[in-house]
């Protein structure tokens, strides 16, 4: 039985394996993020260390993230993919240990936390860069899609289940399954034969990262998709981490923001499992577009919702446009990139993504305690929405490139492999 458009990648026997792989890696490490911030805060009695150590995970991407995509571009993928990741299992299992004979300490996790985040700020690139390697160009869009998709079905499943696993048999074994998890993707990766990258002569790093920014730039487009990323991170991505003080908005109580939390993933969910279909029938530049319009609208109905059923049924929405954009981003990225760049080009998105979120979060959370969160959203996507239009009315023309296009020779893979 042929399989919809949507899950058509998960018939090629690698890109099955692969994710399959990178979702229960990512059910351990939404265990191990939840683990570590109960564990923290449990032992300092201070938020702030609980920030800290968030923090030291997610800012590697905005500053190493270049220096991934150099060397995914450089040296074999896969070779590399297992490097790094076998550096975060390693750190998991140090952490397990800590947790096991009691000797955790907050600076011992924040390092722990930040080494890991560090390998996989050096790892990522390469991982979205073999996408094309893996499914037909015809895919690369439903693929991105599915990825999207086990990240958020992870999201919903990792917290849950570090729940049960904790009050069962305590944080060191939330730590153990995050270890193992990370032997499932190890088992994916090692056999896999990809593109050996063609390094240029000469071209040293720093080069190399120049190079893959310039080419970003200057390829049409990919920099109005550099655009879209960077507004939406900026204006409309912060929803993600305002869902407690919006749910302590709206009910009086921030644990209702599982719900929330919860009902985000399934409308993102639900988007992967149409975006293939949507993209093939009406092409990427359209649902991307279509996207980016509707997605502003959506928020401000987020915003004003009363009731936590309404404030769910909108952030289901939120959450199936915003999957849209993100995904359709990082496809299109992926199928205009040449092979011998590809791998900067997707750092780039990461740097922008995590240098722009992190930054539209500080300022919407320090507006929310100012004006109020609701009039805080709701004035960014409005924002949102002036911005794209303006931005459109004033460069016309500016995101034509999004279509999709014609297999190039440059964008082929090459005939070596590992």
């Amino acid at each position: 039985m042929a399989l919809p458009r949507s899950l058509a990648p998960l018939r090629h026997r690698r890109y099955a394996a692969l994710w399959t792989g990178a979702f229960c890696s990512n059910i351990g490490t939404w265990m191990e993020t939840v683990a570590v911030g109960i564990l923290v805060t449990e032992i300092t009695h201070q938020a702030v260390w609980a920030a800290i150590v968030a923090a030291a995970g997610f800012v590697p991407n905005a500053i190493i993230g270049p220096l991934g995509g150099a060397l995914a571009d450089r040296v074999p993928r896969r070779r590399l993919l297992l490097a790094t990741t076998g550096v975060q299992t390693v750190l998991a299992g140090v952490l397990t240990m800590l947790a096991a004979i009691d000797a955790v300490e907050p600076w011992a996790v924040t390092l722990i936390v930040l080494g890991s985040g560090c390998a996989g700020a050096l790892g990522f690139p390469s991982y979205q860069s073999m996408m094309p390697d893996i499914v037909p160009r015809e895919e690369i869009t439903a693929a991105a899609a599915l990825g999207a998709a086990q990240w958020n079905l992870g999201r919903v499943v990792g917290p849950a289940l570090a729940g049960v696993v904790i009050a069962a048999g305590g944080y060191e074994w939330a730590f153990a399954i995050n270890t193992l998890s990370f032997l499932a993707v190890i088992a994916v990766i090692a056999p896999l034969k990809l593109p050996i990258p063609v390094r240029k002569d000469g071209e040293s790093i720093p080069q190399a990262i120049k190079n893959g920014i310039q080419f970003s730039i200057h390829e049409p487009g990919i920099r109005a998709v550099m655009i879209y990323v960077s507004l939406n991170s900026l204006l409309a991505a912060p929803f993600i981490g305002l869902v407690a003080p919006m749910a302590k908005e709206v009910t009086g109580h921030a644990r209702d923001a599982s719900v929330l939390v919860t009902t985000q993933g399934i409308g993102a969910v639900l988007m992967a499992l149409l975006l293939g279909g949507l993209a093939a029938r009406f092409g990427n530049r359209h649902v991307v577009l279509t996207a980016v319009t509707a997605l502003p609208a959506a928020l401000v109905l987020y915003a004003y919702a009363p009731s936590l059923a309404l404030s769910a049924a909108a952030i289901f929405v939120v959450g199936f446009l915003y999957l849209g954009c993100l995904s359709s981003f990082t496809s299109i990225a992926q199928l205009r990139a040449p092979q011998e760049f590809r791998g900067r080009v997707m750092s780039a998105l990461m740097v922008l993504l995590g240098t722009m979120y992190p930054l539209g979060l500080l300022i919407q959370g320090v507006l929310a305690d100012a004006i109020g969160l609701r009039a805080t959203m709701a004035g960014a996507a409005v924002i949102l929405a002036v911005v794209v239009a303006g931005t459109r009315a004033l460069n016309r023309g500016f995101d034509r490139e999004l279509g999709d296009i014609a297999p190039r020779a440059d964008t082929m893979p090459i005939a070596s492999a590992e």
